[in-house]
């Protein structure tokens, strides 16, 4: 059962479309866990086109459950480092624009 407040939450829900995304797992593989009682769920839409709204935690506990807790560990490791590459991938742009706008600060002072 979702806790008080959960479904209003930042990162405890997602869709369908981005569970597939993150968790590699489809449609049916949802609406078997709807239907096993373990995942609660709820009708959205987003520019007219509908999608399904689960919780990420019931999402992840399924998982775990029915394919093993190694399993969700190493989805959760690749998605965290994804992040990872996605920041220093980032940082190293901000980096080359500051050391661009550094040299050209210091040939203005020569």
């Amino acid at each position: 059962m979702a806790k008080h407040g959960e479904w209003n939450q930042k990162g405890a829900t997602l869709s369908d479309k981005t569970a597939k995304k993150e968790y590699g797992v489809d449609l049916q593989y949802i609406i078997d866990g709807i239907n096993a009682g373990k995942l609660e769920y709820r009708h959205a839409s987003a520019h007219g086109n509908p999608y399904m709204k689960i919780l990420r935690r019931q999402l992840e506990a399924y998982m775990a459950e029915t394919l093993g807790e190694q399993a969700i560990q190493k989805i959760t490791a690749e998605r965290e480092l994804k992040k990872i590459k996605t920041e220093i991938s980032k940082i190293k742009q901000t980096l080359k624009t500051l050391e661009t706008r550094k040299i050209k600060l210091e040939s203005q002072l020569h």
